[in-house]
């Protein structure tokens, strides 16, 4: 094939021209009107980001609850553990010898003081107690005789009829008559107790135990402790309650007490209850502490009318020191710890939070007494406490605190002696 030699060789065809478009001139008044929509809508924009960028840097403060703390009459106790005890104990033991021919009661009765228990064999006693008896008749006659000779000579005294040593004599006779007398009677008063003590009687009202022997064993009775032990009784009513205080409680309740003159009240629960339901008062405090355990011996009295409290049983008792008392409580949630102190965030008239260091007392009712750091004018912040920080801002709502009815069980507490419970006041 055969190229043409130049490009410029080859023929263009002719080929018409497209009409020209026509372009009118933009008005004036358009285009500021599309520069000022531009302009609002960037600033709009702007405006949009820099507040989503301020609201992130600067969130609303966090809302919690604040309450006034809760004044009340309180009465503070002081727990401790111990265990009951009888008001009287006594062993029964026999006081003669002999056989036991009756009892007279059943094991574990309550008897009352004189009631007869035991009966021991009577008849060799009734036999001795007769002899005693005649014997005194004896010497009633023989002073009878010696009186009625001394009679017919001692008018003849005067008249010399009658030897002065004789006289003498028949004096002496009478007053010995008078002194066997006297010695036979006294035998005669010791049969008969020898009789009546055949009969072994109650010496106290109480709770008797089990006998220790039956009808036809012989028991001795030498009226001292290796006579023969009958049974033992207890007295309940009233019943003692013993307990050990330590040092440090004992020189806390002996403060309270100097500072209230009230009397000290003790209330004590089972081992199976929830309330406190027996009452009573403290009736002796031992005179020295125990060196070894660093204790002393306390004991409360308490009335136990039907018998119900059993010596031996096992209690806690709490002992009310200082009386009734003014006690601001805050909720315990309120309460956080600060390394080794307590704090209770309060909030400010500004709105500012603020960490108060407080001592605390026990727990009544869900609440915590508060013995000092606080006073009834501080608001304490009682809800969302993680978003209350010290030194922040926050929103207040108004709240309001209540004590629950129920106790709440005492929590354990520091070192330092404390009241461990405490009830309001009626």
């Amino acid at each position: 094939m055969n190229f043409p030699a130049n490009i410029n060789d080859i023929p263009v065809q002719d080929v018409p021209e497209a009409p020209a478009k026509r372009r009118w001139p933009l008005a004036p008044r358009t285009t500021a009107i599309a520069a000022l929509a531009l302009v609002l809508t960037a600033g709009a924009g702007w405006a949009l980001f820099d507040q989503d960028n301020t609201a992130a840097a600067m969130p609303p403060p966090p809302s919690v609850q604040a309450a006034y703390p809760l004044v009340r009459d309180v009465t503070e106790w002081d727990d401790y553990i111990g265990r009951f005890a009888p008001s009287k104990t006594v062993e029964v033991r026999s006081r003669v010898s002999g056989a036991i021919t009756g009892i007279y009661f059943r094991d574990g009765d309550t008897v009352r003081k004189g009631q007869p228990l035991f009966q021991v064999d009577p008849r060799p006693y009734r036999a001795a107690l007769a002899g005693a008896q005649a014997d005194v008749a004896s010497a009633q006659s023989a002073l009878a005789l010696a009186k009625s000779d001394y009679g017919r000579v001692a008018g003849l005294i005067g008249d010399e009829a009658v030897a002065a040593s004789e006289i003498d004599q028949l004096r002496t006779r009478v007053r010995s008559a008078a002194a066997a007398l006297a010695a036979a009677q006294a035998r005669q008063r010791e049969r008969a107790l020898d009789v009546e003590f055949t009969t072994v009687r109650a010496p106290i009202s109480g709770r008797i135990s089990d006998r220790r022997v039956d009808a036809g064993n012989l028991v001795s009775g030498d009226n001292n402790a290796n006579a023969t032990l009958l049974t033992t009784i207890n007295a309940v009513d009233p019943i003692y309650f013993t307990f050990d205080a330590s040092e440090a409680l004992f020189l806390k309740t002996q403060r309270d007490r100097a500072e209230s003159k009230a009397p000290a009240a003790v209330q004590v629960r089972l081992q199976d209850e929830a309330d406190y339901r027996w009452n009573g008062k403290l009736d002796f405090t031992d005179n020295g502490l125990d060196p070894r355990s660093g204790t002393i011996r306390v004991r409360a009295v308490l009335d136990n009318p039907d018998g119900f409290l059993t010596p031996g049983m096992f209690g806690n008792m709490r002992l009310a020191d200082s009386g009734t008392v003014k006690a601001m409580l805050v909720p315990d949630d309120a309460v956080q710890s600060d390394q080794a102190r307590k704090v209770v965030l309060t909030v400010g008239k500004d709105g500012t939070v603020a960490a108060k260091p407080v001592e605390l007392g026990p727990m009544i009712g869900g609440l915590r007494v508060i013995r000092a750091g606080l006073t009834a004018q501080d608001r304490v912040v009682i809800s969302n406490y993680q978003a209350a920080v010290a030194g922040a801002k926050v929103a207040t709502r108004r709240g309001q605190i209540t004590a629950d009815p129920a106790p709440a069980p005492a929590p354990t507490g520091p070192a330092e002696p404390m009241a461990a419970q405490a009830t309001l006041a009626n």
